[in-house]
């Protein structure tokens, strides 16, 4: 792996599962291909090597080839997942590192904050933005690096 490549947060070990060394994974990625056999995800531990997975109710089970039993496997709880973006040429796509630390502007140039976070939600995601409003990212008409323009209705950012 390239030393300049982000990586994105893809998920977290949650706990143990099972005898072998199966661990339960919430998976917050919608690129399925990243839990493929063979698939390598990143930890500040190292890498991980995806053996198998299968769903199970809202999260993921998985084995990893460096997890041998379930007392190691205890040892990975809360570990953070991370992968490689995956190149689909989507050029209007949001990336959350790309977001976060962005200046959002109105689509007539007033400045209105600084995103702090990226809030899932079902609806839309929400960017959260440093004064305490909230964006749904559906208001976004367009993003550059360091700066998120956005169009949203009458009243959305005022905040009493």
């Amino acid at each position: 792996m390239a030393d300049d490549v982000v990586l994105l947060e893809v998920g977290r070990i949650t706990k143990a599962h099972g005898v072998r060394g199966d661990v339960l994974v919430a998976y917050t990625s919608d690129r399925l291909e990243r839990l493929r056999a063979g698939s390598v995800l990143h930890t500040d531990r190292g890498p991980l090597t995806v053996a198998h997975a299968r769903p199970h109710q809202d999260r993921w089970i998985v084995g990893f080839e460096e997890i041998v039993g379930r007392d190691e496997a205890e040892r990975w709880r809360g570990v953070v997942l991370r992968a490689e973006p995956i190149d689909d040429d989507d050029d209007d796509a949001l990336w959350v590192h790309e977001l976060v630390g962005a200046k959002v502007v109105t689509t007539d140039g007033t400045a209105v904050g600084t995103v702090e976070a990226v809030q899932a939600n079902p609806a839309s995601d929400l960017l959260v933005l440093d004064g305490g409003g909230l964006v749904p990212v559906v208001f976004v008409t367009d993003h550059q690096p360091g700066q998120v323009t956005i169009d949203p209705p009458e009243g959305l950012l005022e905040l009493d």
